[in-house]
């Protein structure tokens, strides 16, 4: 007999469905300090020209059909619906055709301490924490973990990851893997929290950074291994040396006693989702950076959320530049995108600034038609903002040296953007429940904000009252001062290589309309949002340089039987509930696929692919769910293979390495691992087909 899963998280949840252990591990607590925007921003609805309404755009009279059945829908008993919906979604793959890439039995939601694929399909563990992957590295010992065996071992809770192509090595490819934060409490026996000691956090600043691991497939299985000691294998932890380049580059802002040029930082931290290159480097978002730095008493850093005392990890203790106090810029120094060349194990990995400075969730880039990047990246905190930058050189092609180094200048000059959204419904029509307005849908129109341009002949800055360096190195409060939209957490945002349109993940936040913070808008429709949704743009004449877009929400996260839902019109007893977006990827087919984190509908959390155009739009379904305590993490999709980072499993408050919430992934009596795991059809063809 399945099990029925309650509406509501366990009592361990914090806000968005999370672990108290997570809240405190992977972002210092966030949800329970202060929101960092305090700034009085007009909100959506009440900024821009009518002219820019979407309304005018694009209309599709099934929106009107799906609007007519949320308002006659019934909010039903919450899990028994919700897993109905799931088998609704998994006879309707048999009785008719589910969109290309989505013709898989939908997995019901559980509680399973596992990885739970669809029937007919496999699975392997590619690599896991601890791994060896660079020559001389031991094997992985719990028991006598060092921080130069963890410098050449596979990080912890990975993040983003991409598969890159390995010319000349035939079945094999490039994985890289961000590795976001430590969770000591469940890396070392008898933690003391209060007092760590200094091998301890070195090894945790060796366990955080990105790896770069060869992987080789099985051609009888499809399933990936490792390959050991190749010669591109890499790992970059929290004390390799980074280049800062980019407008702020030598900015007396950077500048600290360790480097008086402000060019050369140690280390990156918290990276979660990234991208890939045209031109074959992938990019890693520093998020949380902030719970890393202690004793600050600067408005600057409070917008930042860095807290005025001790951290809890203590490093303070034993690197003074994670004491604000003591060195007030290092913090300055956190918080960009970072730039890996995979393909050069001896480059030195790069911050670019031209990027701006914030709780970079992910950087995705594509390219306008004469060549040059545009990048887009959102701000992981409540009513924060996403972003664009257009850059204005152009890429070469080819793979020739002067190629290669000319395209690792790319993302240095060109212009930073912020979003700003209006919704083209009457306000009254927005009352915060998530009801459709009479429209039939929620939409508008939006411009990008231009903050600065860099170029090199130096950098100009487009705020009133901010230099550039300032608008680099405190881009939030420069979105502050333009009016950006406030949004709800903002993640990972993709742009569709099939039609243009660009995704936008945003989580959760249960923040919305509580007390006087911001009420409900047209593009964040409901207070006290727990599930999330995702916004499709449309930039004007689909080119991605355009500073004018439409949008639309495609899809309001939530038990599809809740009318506050919404499913880009497709039948909602018909597709999968998920609660709380976080990355998204697409498959070869134009499917978004999306990996959730923090679940608020009693389920584990899982990856759903969804289909974005033709008369299946809006179906959704869910191929996998991760074990006990984990996240879905860094999905990629390919056409015989689905890889999934399985990050902090058995992360549940209370559990510690000799009390586990899990036993995954390698059974009773092991430590908990997170790990990188592939799924491929057991018969040899393509997902989903």
């Amino acid at each position: 007999m399945r099990r029925l899963l309650p509406l509501i998280g366990t009592p361990d949840s914090h806000p968005g469905g999370r672990s108290a252990m997570t809240c405190l591990y992977r972002c210092g607590n966030a949800c329970f300090h202060e929101i960092p925007n305090t700034s009085d921003n007009e909100y959506v609805g009440d900024v821009i020209a009518s002219a820019l309404s979407r309304r005018s755009m694009m209309r599709a009279a099934a929106v009107v059909t799906v609007a007519t059945a949320a308002g006659t829908a019934v909010i039903g008993t919450g899990a028994q619906q919700a897993q109905a919906a799931t088998e609704a979604a998994a006879t309707t793959a048999k009785s008719d055709k589910a969109a290309r890439g989505l013709r898989f039995t939908a997995v019901a939601p559980n509680l399973t301490d596992a990885v739970v694929i669809p029937d007919g399909y496999a699975q392997n563990v590619v690599i896991r924490w601890g791994e060896p992957i660079l020559r001389g590295a031991p094997a992985f010992d719990p028991d006598n973990q060092t921080a130069a065996a963890q410098a050449a071992q596979f990080g912890y809770n990975n993040d983003f990851l991409a598969l890159l192509p390995l010319p000349g090595e035939r079945g094999r490819q490039i994985l890289v893997a961000n590795h976001e934060y430590t969770d000591e409490v469940l890396m070392f026996k008898a933690y003391d929290a209060a007092n760590p000691t200094r091998e301890q956090a070195e090894i945790a600043w060796a366990a955080h950074g990105l790896s770069v691991v060869v992987v080789e497939e099985d051609k009888r299985s499809g399933k990936l291994t490792a390959v050991p000691r190749h010669h591109l294998n890499r790992r970059v932890t929290a004390t390799t040396e980074f280049k800062v380049t980019g407008p702020a580059a030598g900015s007396d802002l950077l500048k600290t006693s360790a480097d008086p040029t402000g060019k050369k930082v140690l280390g990156t931290l918290n990276n979660c989702a990234g991208g890939e290159t045209p031109w074959g480097t992938t990019l890693h978002g520093e998020e949380n950076f902030n719970q890393y730095f202690a004793n600050s008493s600067r408005p600057t850093d409070a917008r930042y959320g860095i807290g005025t005392g001790a951290t809890e990890r203590k490093w303070e203790r034993f690197d003074k530049r994670f004491d604000v106090a003591q060195e007030p810029n290092e913090v300055h120094r956190f918080g960009y995108v970072v730039e890996l060349d995979p393909y050069d194990p001896t480059s030195t990995p790069r911050k670019r600034t031209a990027l701006g400075r914030f709780k970079h969730e992910g950087a995705t880039v594509r390219l306008t038609d004469d060549g040059r990047p545009v990048l887009y990246t959102g701000d992981d905190e409540r009513f924060d903002y996403f972003y664009k930058f257009v850059g204005s050189k152009k890429m070469k092609k080819g793979g020739s040296r002067s190629a290669r180094e000319h395209n690792l200048t790319l993302l240095d000059e060109g212009t930073l953007y912020v979003a700003k959204l209006t919704g083209d419904s009457p306000a009254a029509e927005i009352d915060g429940t998530g009801k459709l307005p009479a429209d039939g849908e929620f939409d508008g129109g939006g411009v990008w904000i231009p903050l600065a341009t860099a170029s090199a002949k130096g950098a100009v800055s487009h705020v009133e009252g901010m230099t550039a360096e300032e608008v680099y190195v405190f881009t939030r409060l420069a979105g502050d001062k333009v009016g950006a939209t406030k949004m709800d957490r903002p993640e990972d945002i993709q742009p569709s290589p099939t039609t243009g349109k660009v995704y936008v993940a945003l989580t959760n936040n249960t923040n919305r309309g509580v007390g006087s913070n911001a009420k409900a808008d047209e593009a964040n429709p409901r207070n006290a949002n727990k599930h999330g949704h995702i916004l499709e743009l449309t930039e004007g004449r689909n080119r991605p340089e355009s500073l004018t877009f439409a949008w639309s929400l495609f899809l309001v996260a939530g038990d599809p039987t809740d009318p506050a839902t919404y499913f880009a019109g497709f039948p909602k007893e018909k597709v999968s509930p998920i609660s709380c977006p976080d990355n998204v990827a697409f498959d070869p087919h134009g499917n978004l696929w999306i990996s959730t984190d923090g679940n608020q509908l009693g389920s584990h959390d899982g990856l759903f692919g969804v289909a974005t155009k033709g008369d299946r739009r809006g179906e959704l379904k869910q191929f996998l769910t991760v074990p006990t305590g984990a996240e879905t993490c860094g999905p990629l999709v390919q056409d015989r293979r689905v890889l999934v980072a399985v990050q902090h499993p058995g992360e549940i408050s209370g559990a510690t390495v000799e009390k586990p919430a899990s036993i995954w992934p390698d059974g009773a009596g092991k430590i908990v691992r997170p790990a990188v795991v592939s799924v491929w059809r057991k018969d040899g063809c393509d997902i989903g087909v």
